[in-house]
């Protein structure tokens, strides 16, 4: 994996099966490329040494070189990032299996780059690994149309959450207090917002809305807004405390390729969502039953005042939203699946 149990991506795709994994006889081993501090200092907008990085990379590739005897190698996206695809192969040990995940486009990371010589020398990286790999999980259909040109076992796995800790919150509050519209993700993600503050601004002042935002800041700070940093511990009360959830995307390549978390998230805990009709998020969102989708401003504004005059509906959506997320985007459900594919991959042991 590239990151620490910071990275939301690590815990979902990676570290939320490990109990599962464990009862079934399975040890996940987690070894990150760049820890938890690489992905603050990132986050905060901080310059990170080109020597610590570089050690980094050292460190993986003696790891993977001594082969201590694993089963299977389960890669999160890439081993090497901006790394040809011929030396990410060469340092994996022949006759182990390799599992690789995906849950973003990262092969638009390197052909849509705006360098040349990126395009060129890296533009193709991930074919030649996707051909050796035993097993390709796909965080979606668009992730495993890609990837089946090239894998010879692809599977679609969404990215789930565990619906025994996101849960819907037990009371919602009385009808006179101010309704809260919630976006939850990294400052990486929340230029996806900024197309809307406008509309948000305005719903803050004449619908009485306040605005959550956690896990990213603002130095303009909009008015209506309220900042929150995230944290894993409060994570789940900080969405129980909104009552609409929204994701915003661009239709762009890379926005095809991501998994709809945000939504899952949401939705587990009871929300009905807008989001835009961009990828997974038209498969996730059921227009009018758990969601409403919008593309433009003027969509967006209506089904946001639409959703903020009625609790009543806010309510049966949510409820249409937890009902999908239990059935198709839950550790429930995927663990199972999981495990099987696991021991297919190693022959059953």
């Amino acid at each position: 994996m590239k990151y620490g149990d910071r990275a939301a991506s690590t815990r979902q795709r990676l570290l939320q099966y490990a109990p599962v994994l464990e009862r079934a006889d399975i040890t996940l081993i987690c070894m990150p490329l760049l820890d938890n501090g690489y992905l603050d200092r990132f986050n905060r907008g901080q310059a990170v040494s080109a020597a610590s990085i570089a050690a980094a990379y050292l460190a993986r590739i003696r790891t993977l070189l001594a082969g201590r005897g694993f089963d299977a190698l389960w890669v999160h996206c890439e081993a090497f990032p901006y790394l040809p695809g011929f030396v990410e192969r060469s340092v994996f040990r022949p006759g182990t299996p390799v599992i690789f995940d995906f849950d973003d486009a990262v092969f638009h990371q390197y052909g849509e780059h705006r360098l040349g010589l990126v395009r060129k020398v890296l533009g193709r990286k991930l074919e030649p690994l996707l051909q050796g790999a035993a097993l390709c999980l796909c965080g979606n259909d668009y992730l495993r149309d890609y990837a089946s040109r090239f894998c010879r076992q692809c599977e679609t796995l969404p990215t789930v959450v565990d619906t025994s800790v996101l849960v819907p919150r037990a009371a919602h509050p009385p009808k006179g207090d101010s309704p809260t519209i919630g976006w939850v993700g990294s400052s990486s993600t929340w230029r996806y917002v900024k197309p809307i503050l406008p509309l948000c601004s305005a719903l803050a002042r004449e619908a009485r809305a306040e605005i959550r935002v956690v896990g990213a800041r603002d130095r303009s700070m909009p008015e209506g807004f309220r900042f929150v940093d995230w944290s894993q511990a409060s994570e789940v009360a900080e969405l129980q405390g909104m009552d609409i959830g929204i994701m915003p995307l661009p239709d762009d390549p890379w926005t095809r390729g991501k998994c709809g978390y945000k939504l899952i998230q949401y939705m587990a805990c009871g929300l009905p969502v807008v989001a835009s009709p961009v990828g997974v998020n038209r498969e996730i969102v059921e227009h009018g039953v758990n969601g409403l989708l919008a593309q433009t401003p003027g969509e967006w504004d209506r089904a946001l005042r639409t959703l903020l005059a009625d609790p009543e509906l806010r309510a049966r959506m949510g409820q249409a939203g937890r009902r999908k997320v239990e059935e198709r985007y839950s550790l429930q459900v995927t663990g199972p699946r999981l495990v099987a594919l696991l021991r297919a991959v190693v022959g059953g042991g």
